[in-house]
């Protein structure tokens, strides 16, 4: 599902027009998005969690040629699955 098909199930869903849900979605991702920059984990209760982690760097492998490369360190996201996800779909 794409943002765009997320916005139609919702809107469908809640009788809000769109428009509505489109901008509600992107001010979600905006303060989400935002929180995670700051290094505050972001919570939903039964969905899941997010958090900024620091991936260290590391040495890898040009699959083409074999050779060494170093990989550098970076900022990634980590989601942890809340209890009523994971009972949803196990």
């Amino acid at each position: 599902m794409n943002k765009q098909e997320l916005i139609n199930a919702v809107a469908k869903k809640t009788n809000f027009s769109k428009t509505q849900i489109g901008s509600t979605a992107e001010a979600l991702i905006t303060v989400i998005s935002g929180a995670l920059r700051k290094g505050d984990e972001v919570k939903l209760v039964g969905f899941g969690s997010w958090r900024k982690n620091r991936r260290s760097a590391r040495e890898g492998r040009n699959p083409q040629t074999g050779k060494a490369i170093k990989i550098p360190a970076k900022n990634v996201v980590k989601f942890s699955m809340g209890q009523g996800l994971y009972d949803l779909l196990n």
